[in-house]
């Protein structure tokens, strides 16, 4: 069975980049992230196309949980 990203991933590209070009593949990162397609450019815009990063970034409340901390 194939690994569900390549179902948005074109052929040759790597599946755990987020191509904003493509619009279906916009809205099936967004989807999968449970969030609206705005939010998931910004995050792109914010660390790069990588998903992993994407989703880390998301975790972390869009950056700023490192901006809330008190300093050290």
């Amino acid at each position: 069975m194939p690994d569900d990203h390549t179902l948005i991933a074109p052929a040759g590209n790597d599946p755990d980049r987020i191509d904003l070009q493509s619009e279906g593949a916009v809205a099936e990162w967004a989807r999968r992230m449970d969030i609206d397609e705005a939010r998931l450019r910004a995050a792109v815009a914010a660390v790069g196309d990588r998903a992993t990063d994407v989703a880390r970034h998301l975790a972390d409340g869009d950056g700023t949980a490192q901006q809330e901390r008190p300093p050290a």
